[in-house]
């Protein structure tokens, strides 16, 4: 009896064997075969850009729309705390980053990255983007919230088609490509000499970023812990199964029913589970926001590029804003992120695929982390949400 199911192998294994083929056949295949890569990655890379603000407007537009609908304090507390866990997630790895980094890249800094040769593409096809990142970001917000205030059914309707739209290219052009991609960065990367270094940093970087992750989840059920006055370990615990339902899925979305289970079996009622877990898995991402921060500090050492903590505290409340809706959307974050990544930190075209790369082979990881903090958020507003109700009675 023969089976019909088609073998599938997932994007992280595709970007890990992406990787590997980049560093063996650099090391013998000729420049020209690497030329030919390299045009391939100018061209993608062109149209990513082009991608990013239509990204932009696709994802972020109907998720304020949504977001706008709700009434009440309740949703305006559940908003603000997942951002501000958002953006204290984001802070905390910066500061870390900044304190342990250092010692971990050591010399592999940017006088290196000026001392290899410089690949050219054969070609280059330039595919200016409509609207920069910044105007489709406030394009976004005006629409998201004019449709959630007027109601508009029209203008809704047009804009999650047009979400299919974006989502659809991502899934059947960006993410089928994205390893061809990144086997073009690390080809040319190893071919110039610069691949094994990189290599070196990344898996530092991984296990300070998983650590982190750990950490951050403590400290959250700790907060919520000691907020409803329970044992933030045994909270914990029992979201374990989300946790590890969302490392084999690598989706929020996907988690939600045992996100759900969990947070009952903590105590959570029944209405503010069904409330808080859903809207936490589109707009908390504090495990995302703690690695692509983390990630962007390790490759601007890395390169030698300037920044501070300024620049940074306002990169991470804006990825905040740009990560909404992400989550259903397979790398939608980082996909997100990259506009801020090009604007505010000056990323440019290696620096984004190293991004891609580094992020995805964590991606697992970060979506564990969010579905987990979801359930210490729910914890709270439920505690929040009796409370009032208790001084109304």
């Amino acid at each position: 009896m023969t089976s019909n199911k088609k073998f599938h192998l997932g994007l992280l294994p595709r970007i890990i064997i992406a990787i590997i083929l980049g560093i063996v056949f650099g090391l013998f295949l000729p420049k020209s075969a690497v030329r030919l890569f390299v045009t391939f990655n100018s061209i993608f890379s062109n149209f990513l850009q082009f991608l990013i603000p239509l990204i932009i407007i696709g994802l972020v537009t109907p998720a304020i729309s949504d977001i706008g609908k709700g009434a009440g304090k309740l949703l305006l507390i559940t908003v603000l705390i997942a951002y501000c866990d958002t953006v204290f997630s984001g802070l905390l790895s910066y500061g870390t980053s900044v304190c342990v980094f250092p010692k971990l890249i050591g010399n592999t800094g940017a006088s290196t990255v000026s001392e290899f040769e410089n690949i050219e593409p054969f070609f280059t096809i330039q595919i200016p983007p409509m609207v920069d990142v910044m105007a489709s970001l406030v394009f976004a917000f005006t629409l998201g919230l004019g449709m959630a205030f007027f109601g508009s059914p029209h203008l809704k309707r047009f804009a999650d088609e047009f979400k299919d739209i974006v989502v659809k290219t991502i899934e059947v052009v960006i993410i089928p490509l994205l390893p061809i991609y990144i086997f073009g960065i690390f080809l040319s990367m190893t071919h110039t000499g610069q691949a094994m270094q990189v290599i070196k940093v990344f898996i530092s970087i991984i296990g300070v970023i998983f650590l982190l992750h750990v950490f951050l989840l403590v400290l959250q059920y700790c907060i919520a812990g000691g907020i409803i006055g329970r044992n933030p370990f045994r909270l914990l615990g029992k979201m374990l199964p989300a946790y590890f339902t969302a490392l084999g899925t690598s989706s929020s979305a996907a988690t939600i029913p045992v996100t759900l289970k969990c947070a009952r079996k903590n105590g959570v009622s029944e209405e503010i589970a069904g409330f808080t877990i859903p809207l936490c898995a589109t707009i908390h991402l504090s495990g995302s926001c703690l690695k692509i921060t983390a990630c962007a500090v390790a490759l601007m050492m890395m390169q030698g590029m300037q920044f501070d903590f300024w620049m940074f505290l306002g990169f991470i409340m804006m990825l905040g804003v740009m990560m909404v809706a992400a989550p259903g959307v397979p790398g939608g974050a980082i996909m997100a992120a990259l506009g801020v990544l090009a604007t505010m930190l000056g990323f440019g075209e290696q620096e984004q695929a190293l991004m891609i790369a580094l992020y995805i082979t964590m991606d697992n990881f970060g979506t564990a982390c969010n579905v987990t903090g979801d359930g210490a958020i729910a914890l709270v507003i439920d505690k929040i949400f009796h409370k009032k109700k208790a001084d109304t009675e």
